[in-house]
C-alpha cells in the first residue's frame, strides 16, 4: 500500500512538474512574440482620419474665430465620435473662444485633447480576475467582430500566466465558430466543451462551468452566438444564457465583454449601446483597430455609454491583443 501511495505520488509530481514546464514554455511564447503598440495600431487614425484634419486645422497660423469654429465642427461630426460627442467638442471649444481663452489654434487643440483625456478615462472593472472560482466571463458581439479570435489570445495570454483555461463553444448555430475555437484551445493549451451543432447553447455552457468547477479551472470563457444584433431572438438567447450561467454557479458571469470592430464605426456605438441594454456589458474589446482610421470610435463609446474599453487588438499576434491604456491613447492620437 505505502509503495503504491508513493508511486502514485510520484506521477502526480511528474505530472504537475510537466503542466508547469508546458505553461512556461507557452509564456515565454507569448512574450517572444512581443506586439505592436497602442500608437501603431492608431496610425491609421492619426494619419488619415480625423486627427490628420484637425492637425491640418490646427497647424497653420490663424485667427481664432467662428469660421474655424464652423471647421472644428465638420471634421468632428464627419469622424467616427458619434454625434453627441462631437457636438460636445465644439461646444467647449466655442466657450471657450467666447470667453477669450483660446487665442491661437494650438490651445484649440489642447483644450480638445483635455475633454478626450476625461472622457477615455473611466474606472476599469477587473478583467479576467476576481470572481468564482472559476471566474466566468461571457462574451457576446455580433458575427464578423472577431469574437473567437479574441477568446482565443485571451486563452492563451492566460495560458502563458499558468491558469487553467476552459472555453465553452456557446455559438452552436455556426459550425465554423466551434472548429476555430477548437484550433484556439489547442494553441493556447486550454480545455473546450462543444456540444452539438444547432444544440441549445446554454445547455453547452452550463456543462463547462460544471466542468470547470469540478477541475479546478482558474477561468471558463464562453462565447456566444452572434446573429445580426437587429434580431430580437439573439438578445434573449443571451439573457437566457446569461441566466444559465448563474444556476450553474451563483454570481455567473462575473464579466460580459462585448466584441466590437472598430472598423464600424459609428455602428459599433449603436451594437453596444444595444447589447448593454440586453445584458448589462462591463467592459468592451475593440478589434482590428491597426485596420481603420475610425479609431476615434473609442471616444465615443466611452462618452455616450460610459463602458470602459479594456481591451483593443493592433494585430494578428497573441500580445497584439492589449489592454487599453487612457493615457498612452491620448498620447498616441495628439502627440
Amino acid at each position: 500500500v505505502r509503495l503504491r501511495e508513493e508511486a502514485l505520488a510520484q506521477e502526480a509530481a511528474q505530472a504537475e512538474a510537466a503542466r508547469q514546464a508546458e505553461a512556461a514554455q507557452a509564456r515565454a511564447k507569448v512574450e517572444a512574440e512581443g506586439g505592436r503598440t497602442l500608437a501603431q495600431g492608431l496610425d491609421r487614425t492619426r494619419n488619415q482620419g480625423f486627427m490628420a484634419r484637425l492637425n491640418g486645422l490646427f497647424g497653420g497660423q490663424r485667427t481664432m474665430d467662428e469660421s474655424v469654429l464652423s471647421e472644428l465642427e465638420e471634421i468632428l461630426f464627419t469622424a467616427d465620435i458619434g454625434v453627441r460627442t462631437a457636438d460636445h467638442l465644439v461646444e467647449v471649444a466655442r466657450e471657450k473662444l467666447k470667453r477669450n481663452e483660446l487665442k491661437d489654434p494650438e490651445r484649440i487643440k489642447g483644450a480638445i485633447r483635455d475633454e478626450v483625456a476625461r472622457m477615455v478615462d473611466l474606472p476599469v472593472p477587473r478583467s479576467l480576475e476576481g470572481g468564482g472560482p472559476p471566474h466566468v466571463v461571457m462574451v457576446v458581439g455580433v458575427n464578423g467582430a472577431g469574437k473567437t479570435t479574441t477568446i482565443g489570445k485571451l486563452a492563451a495570454q492566460l495560458t502563458g500566466q499558468g491558469k487553467k483555461v476552459v472555453l465553452a463553444a456557446g455559438d452552436t448555430f455556426r459550425a465554423a465558430a466551434t472548429e476555430q475555437l477548437d484550433v484556439w484551445a489547442g494553441r493556447a493549451g486550454a480545455q473546450l466543451v462543444t456540444g452539438p451543432e444547432g444544440g441549445d447553447p446554454s445547455s453547452v455552457i452550463f456543462d463547462a462551468v460544471k466542468k470547470a468547477q469540478a477541475e479546478g479551472a482558474d477561468v471558463i470563457i464562453a462565447d456566444t452566438a452572434g446573429r445580426l444584433h437587429t434580431k430580437a431572438p439573439l438578445m434573449e438567447e443571451l439573457k437566457k444564457v446569461k441566466r444559465v450561467m448563474d444556476k450553474a454557479l451563483p454570481g455567473a458571469p462575473h464579466e460580459i465583454l462585448l466584441v466590437l470592430d472598430s472598423t464600424n464605426g459609428q455602428n459599433a456605438i449603436q451594437q453596444a449601446r444595444q447589447f448593454h441594454e440586453a445584458v448589462g456589458v462591463s467592459a468592451i474589446a475593440l478589434t482590428k483597430l491597426d485596420g481603420t482610421a475610425k479609431g476615434g470610435v473609442i471616444i465615443g463609446i466611452c462618452d455616450e455609454l460610459k463602458l470602459p474599453v479594456v481591451w483593443v487588438g493592433v494585430g494578428e499576434k497573441v500580445a497584439d491583443l492589449r489592454r487599453f491604456e487612457p493615457r498612452e491613447f491620448v498620447k498616441a492620437l495628439f502627440d
